[in-house]
Formats: C-alpha cells, structure tokens, sequence
C-alpha cells in the first residue's frame, strides 16, 4: 500500500471513529454515569450559617467539582436560619439544574433549615431532615428583621409564595403546604414534614441516609439515575481559605469595625499628608469591609454616617473651638452604626430578604463610642494645655528650626524636619514649592507656621 492510499485509510478511519462517538457519545456518557454510581464516591460539604453570596459561590463550585469529578452524589449539610433572597435563589438555581443527584440534609439534631433553607431544602432531589430539626418559616423580612410594610410586604410574599411553590412542583412535593411556609410563616418538625410530603424521609446520620438512598431512582438533568450507595465512600470537603475569610468578615461586627478604621486612616491621610502608613491601612482596611458589605444587607446612610463622624474626629483636632466637632462626631458615629444594617424609609420589592436579624451589637457600638468619647476628650485636653503653654510664652524648640518642603505648601502641606515630617502651612499664604527650605516661625499644636528662606542655608531635613 503507498503512501497516499495509507493515508486515505487512516482518514476514513478517523471520520468513522469520529461519527461513531457523535453518534452514541450521548448513550456512552449517560452509561459512564450510572457506571460511576455505582463506584464513585459522595461529597460532603456544610452550609451552616447566613446564607450569602459566600455560601452560594462555595454550593456552586461544589456541584461543579461533583460534575467534573463523576461523583454518585452530593449531600449538603444544611443548618441556617436564613439569608439573602439573591443569594438563595442563585443555589436554589443550580440545585436544579445539576447533573448529580443532590441531597439537602437538615442536621445534625436540633439544626434547622429556617427562611432561605426552606427552599434551598426543598430544591434538591432528596430533602431528608434529622430528628430534633424543623424547617419553614420563610416569609420574607426586611434585612432587619422587621415586617415589611403592607404593599411590600403582598408584594414580597406572594412572589416567594409561587417561586416555592414552583420548586415543590418541579421535585414532587406539597405545594400548599409548602406555600403556609411563606403565607403564614408556618413551621414543621422533621415528622410533620414527612406526614405532609415536604421532606422524602427521615435519617439519624449520613450511614443511616445512605442506606435510605440505596436503590432510589432520581431524575437529574442528565437523566435518570439509579443510587447505589450501599458502599460508597464519603469524600468531606471545605471552604477554601478564602471563602472561610470573607464568611469570617461578613459579620456585621467585623466589618463596621472595618470600616471604622478605614475611613479613619483615609481621612487621617488626607489631612497629614506623607504619613503614608494611616493611608495604606486605612484603604486596605475599606477595601475589606466593603468585601464584607457585599456578602451583607447594609445601609449607604450608615457608611455615610462613620465617615462623617471620622471626618468631625480629625477636624476636631485641626480647629480651635470647644469641642463642638468632637460632640458631632460622637452623634454620627451612634447613628451610622445604629443604621448601617437598617431599611429606613421606602423600599424595593427586591430588597426584602429570607435573612435573620442582622445589626451591629449594642455592646460593641457602646464600648466603641465610649473609648470614641475618651480619646477625643483627651485630646481636646492636650490641645488645651498645649495653647495654655504657648499663651505662657513658652517657645516650642521647633521654632527657629530650618526644614525642607516635601509636600507643597498652598499654603498648607508637609515639610520635614530633623528626619520627621510635619504638617505645616506658609507664614503669609503664599505657595512654596516642594524643595525648598523654610524655617518654623509658629507652632499651633501639630501644625506648623514656616516662612520661606530668602538665601540657600543649610537646613536640617535629615
């Protein structure tokens, strides 16, 4: 056989394998995942808090590894008392279109599958509950756990009320009864929700839910699946480092702490030009509470209140008076934290969440205002007796002193001096440039009135 002829063999060969595989790809694959069930293994995974944007990026990317890894199964160990509707609706979206049988699991004993679980429970393909746990009340709340008004409140209700129940119709459960979860915020013990067909069956553990399952027929969107589970291993996995520090921050606590030093080290910044290190942490300290903001129903007047109580704290110490900013400051800060996790006023029907009480604790925003209260009252007393000395005729040391312009001065900026820097404005209000030397001819607390050299002395910058 020449070359040619050789040739043409291997591409007829190719285009039949080929034609073959597209042929009866379809048939082999759906055959490789009733094979795999048969000697795969389950993954495990918890979600056992708030349900947000975090919970729902690790759910998907489970279901994603569960998929690429062929597994039998994917159970869920699920105790939550609520969380974000977006978020809810984003997992209970991919419970339903995943390829491997999913299991939600209410437990261990005394867990709940509360609000946002509810339907997350009853979105996958076995809902199994442990005993001692109970599921249901869904009715949709404000993020502050309140009761919505009236119109939102039909709005809100009504609309969870037939997405639940279209879930119960896609998985074959009670869809009335499932409905009272969200009408009447009715609960249900583990026994009540089987009677009443709103869970498929009861289990102590994940042996006992594995011999349950076994030989069960579930339809995937991959097709139908019969469960071997008599034995298959359980694979455990977790939240990577990441997910596990952004669900440490998206606390309510944590991230006002946040956001409260952020805003303090950026205006601190802004006013002390050149300390550079306030600055850095403060935007790194902001950029990680608003990380944590975003897994978090919060309020924009809040933020707007902790920043506005930053900026009061650092003019207090700029502005000769008799503490009026330092009182503003300390009225803010109570407000924004007070707010920052409240509805105030008209809202959205897209805003109402399955979500448990979310706000800042009293004690932390009390014992924070306190030391608030402390720190500036101190403060306001060493600016005092620094302006008492001065009155007394005591000249700072710094006075006399020569320096260079870092910042420049128009007329306010930074020089330094004696290898420390300073804030410091030009004795007349004119510009002075950076590079050039001035010398201290007043000393206002931390700020420094400098005029500019008239001859090229040497100064002490170093």
């Amino acid at each position: 056989m020449d070359r040619t002829k050789l040739l043409s063999t291997l591409r007829l060969s190719l285009s039949a394998v080929l034609l073959v595989l597209g042929l009866f790809g379809p048939l082999l694959s759906l055959g490789a995942v009733r094979a795999q069930s048969a000697k795969g293994e389950a993954l495990v995974i918890k979600v056992d808090g708030v349900i947000n944007h975090v919970e729902e990026g690790f759910v998907a990317r489970m279901v994603e590894r569960a998929e690429d890894e062929r597994a039998a199964l994917l159970i869920i160990q699920l105790d939550t008392p609520g969380g974000l509707l977006s978020s809810t609706r984003g997992i209970v979206e991919t419970l339903l279109e995943d390829r491997v049988p999913t299991v939600v699991f209410v437990s261990p004993k005394g867990a709940h599958a509360a609000s946002a679980g509810t339907f997350i429970t009853v979105a996958a393909n076995f809902a199994v509950m442990a005993p001692g746990t109970n599921i249901g009340a869904a009715t949709p709340i404000s993020s502050t756990g309140q009761d919505l008004g009236e119109t939102l409140a039909n709005k809100a209700t009504n609309d969870a009320a037939e997405w639940i129940q279209s879930i119960a119709e896609v998985r074959g459960r009670n869809q009335e009864e499932l409905a009272k979860t969200v009408r009447d915020a009715k609960s249900f013990t583990a026994t009540e929700a089987l009677d009443k067909n709103i869970v498929d069956f009861i289990a102590e553990d994940l042996d006992d839910l594995l011999a349950l399952l076994d030989g069960r027929e579930v339809e995937t969107s991959a097709g139908p699946v019969t469960l071997d589970t008599k034995n298959l291993r359980l694979n455990r996995a977790e939240k990577n480092p990441w997910e596990k520090f952004v669900e440490v921050i998206a606390d309510p606590n944590i991230s006002f702490i946040l956001l409260t030093i952020g805003a303090l080290g950026i205006v601190v910044e802004l006013f002390n030009p050149g300390l550079i290190i306030p600055g850095v942490v403060g935007v790194i300290a902001l950029i990680l509470a608003f990380v944590a903001l975003g897994n978090l129903p919060f309020n924009w007047a809040g933020v707007a209140f902790i920043v506005l109580a930053v900026l009061l704290v650092v003019l207090e110490t700029q502005v000769s008076g008799f503490g009026a900013f330092g009182v503003g400051a300390l009225v803010s800060f109570i407000l924004g934290g007070l707010i920052l996790f409240s509805q105030i006023g008209p809202v959205s029907p897209d805003i109402p969440n399955l979500t448990p009480d979310l706000s800042v604790s009293l004690w932390l925003l009390g014992g924070l205002a306190a030391f608030l209260a402390l720190s500036l009252g101190a403060l306001i007393w060493i600016i005092q007796q620094s302006r008492k000395r001065r009155k007394g005729d005591e000249v700072s040391p710094l006075v006399g002193r020569t320096g260079r312009v870092t910042m420049e001065l128009a007329p306010r900026g930074v020089v330094r001096i004696d290898g420390e820097t300073w804030t410091a404005e030009s004795q007349d209000g004119t510009v002075v440039p950076v590079g050039e030397s001035v010398t201290v001819a007043h000393v206002d607390g931390l700020t420094l009135t400098v005029s500019q050299q008239s001859s090229p002395d040497p100064v002490t910058d170093s």
